[in-house]
């Protein structure tokens, strides 16, 4: 009866990890635009579901929980790394959400100016715009309220703005 449990975990692990890896993986690599640290952290992540796989109750709890994790676990590794390497986006595979056609020029633009915001504000505009999230579903996986996540994205958005008028961008 044991052994059968075992399995049992281990294949709905399985399961967890095929229907999740790019969503954790892409939350992990838009924060650190890093590929190699955003797989270690992704691996940290999955790591941590296996140990905790007993509290998981649905899976819809699942994703949730990793979603919560993947944000905890990209912000911890940021601030332990100091450097900020520039990846390619043609090197990264498995994006959780397809980005739309579009000027790549502005959208390489927008990925530099948005690795420069501050960690909260920057996941915030992260789960927002990449992984679309609503407010109240950034509010919950970051926990922190939903005023202030608002706050993060309006504030974000306005510098976002400010910083690509500087440049010549969206000029009226």
């Amino acid at each position: 009866m044991i052994g059968l449990t075992a399995v049992r975990q281990t294949l709905d692990f399985g399961e967890l990890m095929r229907e999740h890896r790019a969503m954790v993986f892409s939350v992990a690599w838009h924060f650190l635009h890093d590929r190699d640290l955003a797989e270690e952290t992704a691996q940290d992540v999955f790591l941590s579901l296996h140990t905790h796989l007993a509290g998981i109750e649905t899976p819809a709890h699942a994703g949730f929980w990793l979603r919560k994790v993947a944000v905890q676990r990209s912000i911890d590794a940021a601030r332990k790394r100091r450097r900020r390497p520039q990846v390619a986006l043609e090197d990264v595979a498995e994006l959780s959400v397809r980005p739309v056609s579009g000027d790549p020029m502005l959208g390489g633009m927008l990925r530099r100016l948005i690795a420069t915001l501050p960690e909260m504000p920057r996941m915030a505009m992260i789960l927002r715009y990449q992984e679309d999230l609503d407010p109240a579903e950034i509010a919950e996986t970051m926990g922190i309220p939903l005023g202030t996540v608002k706050s993060h994205i309006q504030r974000s958005l306005a510098l976002l703005r400010e910083k690509l008028e500087r440049r010549g961008v969206g000029e009226r």
